[in-house]
């Protein structure tokens, strides 16, 4: 056991007005399952990238132990060949038995180490280089977002997995997975960082109850503000009103009033009080600055779904869909009615045609091309001029400034800016080109556009991938107040617990879907 110590840490990119850290200090345990969380550019893998060594810092970091960083990044020529050849390259200490009592616990066959790499599935492959990663020595471990594009099910083993070892940083944004995973949590938050043991659930409800204290505060210092400063206006008004009696002022005719002298000296009593009231009234404005330095306050974001004139917006019967070539079906014999107002959440393992029904739905109201070889068995109807709004789980796609993309998406720049601003994106960032955004910022592209494009249906795929926790709960209190028709697939348990009204889970044996209603909200 060994302690990582961060002092007086300060780094920022070249050419970059931010400051990413600033005079940080912190100590953390090699111990500890540690769950890493802050809003999307805060500086969380910027902070794994300082402790690998990868940028020039000031202050000092130290630490007894070497680290090693999940995701590993995946070679072109990996994909053709089997893990168990590349997997030393990846990770120089690494025993094959001990991948295979790694595997073992992730629940997978030893096979799978010998199958073409590229040839296995996003969740196979990710659990295999969770097996190399955990199958070294005394390796403080750097666990960048591993369950970004897993279905739930794998989530759940990864899970499970994760709550077994120790020794790690874990970056998520999953309520629910950080829960089950971590002991300890490190927060960026907007002005600090804090240490505290507990996971994600313990700590929110340590700083609602911190927050709420510091408001109660911030509102008592007001006041006294307030009093004080219309206490010092009353004082300095008295004090100039009591110096121009000194003004016309004549003893020999006047010999009952007040001497110049005590008219003076009376006067600068007055002077001395307004001015101790003013040195109070900075101390109370230096106290209630910084207490709400901290508060997460997200504006309250909008969306704008249209009605349409029919109440049920899809229907299917006995519904399919399949690959010309291929021996099984996607889905197939699936019934389901999705009626406005409704948030309808699918859920199944990865490859079971989730997205391809999606983008069926994007195809027959015109939004997209007809998925490659993808044929339809059934009848699914949908509402005569239907308006969609479409999240692609995907940014790949996403490319040059963000003028051009309202262009092409008919969106006012001024008010796309003013939601990316909601969703807490520093303007600084509005003046590069879509590409060079982080994953996080370019999903928040995706949802800003869809949250300014009037729908009757909003077909999200995956939106909450690289999110910060603090936006999902955004998004969250978004769609409960204005209730708009979707149709989702998305993996963070919480946030479909809080939002599904029904869900559609798609059978791993059968393909066929069964329709669960859940608790409307």
């Amino acid at each position: 056991m060994a302690q990582i110590n961060v002092n007086n840490l300060t780094f920022y990119y070249e050419g970059s007005f931010d400051t990413i850290f600033d005079q940080v200090s912190f100590s953390i345990d090699t111990n500890w399952k540690l769950g890493f969380v802050g809003r999307n550019g805060k500086g969380k893998t910027t902070f794994l990238n300082l402790l690998l060594g990868k940028y020039e810092y000031k202050g000092s970091i130290t630490a007894g132990t070497v680290f090693d960083y999940f995701p590993y990044s995946i070679k072109r020529e990996y994909l053709d060949q089997p893990a168990i050849e590349f997997a030393e390259e990846l990770k120089g200490d690494v025993r094959q038995w001990r991948i295979l009592c790694e595997l073992s616990l992730l629940g997978l066959e030893g096979d799978v180490l010998y199958r073409p790499f590229g040839t296995l599935s996003f969740g196979e492959r990710m659990k295999i280089l969770l097996a190399i990663l955990f199958s070294g020595e005394h390796d403080f471990l750097l666990i960048d977002e591993p369950t970004n594009h897993l279905d739930q099910k794998s989530r759940e083993i990864v899970k499970s997995y994760l709550a077994g070892k120790k020794g790690f940083i874990l970056v998520s944004h999953d309520r629910d997975f950080l829960d089950a995973c971590i002991d300890h949590v490190l927060v960026l938050n907007r002005h600090s960082i804090e240490v505290q043991a507990g996971n994600f659930s313990s700590w929110w409800e340590n700083k609602s109850r911190k927050d709420a204290f510091a408001l109660t505060e911030n509102e008592k210092h007001r006041k006294e503000i307030a009093k004080l400063k219309d206490a010092s206006l009353r004082a300095r008004r008295w004090a100039d009103k009591n110096e121009g009696t000194k003004i016309g002022y004549n003893p020999k005719k006047e010999p009952d009033r007040p001497t110049r002298a005590y008219i003076g000296a009376k006067t600068k009593k007055m002077e001395s009080r307004v001015k101790q009231m003013e040195i109070r009234i900075s101390k109370e404005i230096e106290e209630k600055e910084g207490l709400l330095a901290d508060i997460e306050s997200p504006a309250d974001l909008k969306i704008m779904p249209l009605k349409h004139y029919k109440q049920t917006l899809i229907s299917a019967e006995h519904y399919g869909l399949f690959y010309k070539d291929g021996k099984e079906p996607l889905f197939q014999d699936l019934g389901f009615v999705i009626n406005q107002g409704e948030r309808v959440f699918l859920n199944g393992d990865n490859g079971c045609g989730k997205s391809s029904l999606i983008k069926m739905i994007l195809h027959k109201t015109g939004g997209e091309e007809k998925p490659a070889n993808l044929e339809e068995e059934g009848v699914m109807h949908l509402a005569s001029g239907l308006i969609l709004s479409y999240i692609n789980q995907d940014t790949g796609f996403l490319h040059g400034s963000i003028k051009d993309f309202c262009r092409v998406r008919n969106l006012d720049e001024s008010l796309f800016c003013a939601i990316l601003r909601q969703l807490d994106m520093d303007r600084s960032q509005f003046g590069k080109n879509l590409e060079d955004f982080s994953e996080g910022q370019k999903k928040k592209v995706l949802i800003g556009a869809s949250l300014l494009t009037p729908a009757h249906l909003y077909l999200w795929d995956e939106p909450l991938n690289y999110i910060d926790v603090f936006s999902r709960i955004q998004i969250e209190k978004l769609l409960l107040s204005f209730k708009p028709t979707m149709l989702i697939v998305e993996h963070d348990v919480m946030f479909q617990q809080q939002i599904a009204t029904k869900t559609i889970e798609f059978s791993a044996h059968s393909g066929i879907m069964n329709m669960s209603g859940m608790t409307s909200h």
